[in-house]
């Protein structure tokens, strides 16, 4: 009896570490596999936002998603993100400023300013897609989140693709 526990629980742990390192090697494949082709809407998740200006994290994010713009993949793009404990900034709002300086013009820029995590962030877009009519997306996150926040999305009948925002060096992720 022992034995077929043990033998049992062994064959549980190595299913369960099959389970873990294909996850691994799907989320390792998405990061790094930029899959932008035209859709309805370009969605770039929030990061940190500072007094009302981007973090170097959300201003990297956000500069992808502006030259994905000006390839003409997409007509609009959606920025998401709230507070955060900002009284006055939200990451969504700061993120459409942002992008409006850069020369977007303001009726192609949306803005969700309410998310708290990421699975509000794309409850909400999704949410603000399906109203409109959108049903395709090139998502704009880090290369680690593209597979989780994909899986999210197209739960919600989306068609989604990933675009992870180009990866810089440590020092230049620090504000100058």
């Amino acid at each position: 009896m022992k034995r077929a526990v043990r033998i049992a629980a062994a064959c549980a742990a190595v299913l369960l570490a099959c389970q873990i390192a294909y996850l691994a090697i799907q989320i390792a494949r998405e990061a790094d596999h930029d899959e932008a082709r035209p859709s309805d809407v370009i969605l770039v998740l929030g990061a940190a936002e500072y007094h009302g200006r981007p973090s170097p994290v959300f201003k990297a994010r956000l500069d992808h998603g502006f030259d994905l713009f000006k390839r003409g993949v997409a007509p609009r793009i959606m920025t998401t993100g709230g507070a955060g404990g900002d009284p006055v900034f939200t990451e969504g709002g700061v993120g459409r400023t942002y992008l409006i300086g850069r020369g977007v013009p303001p009726e192609a820029v949306i803005a969700e300013m309410e998310s708290a995590s990421t699975v509000e962030s794309t409850a909400m877009a999704g949410e603000i897609m399906i109203r409109m009519g959108l049903d395709s997306v090139v998502v704009v996150t880090d290369g680690y989140h593209v597979y989780r926040v994909k899986r999210m999305l197209a739960a919600r009948g989306l068609k989604v693709y990933g675009s992870p925002r180009k990866e810089q060096r440590p020092a230049e992720l620090h504000d100058r």
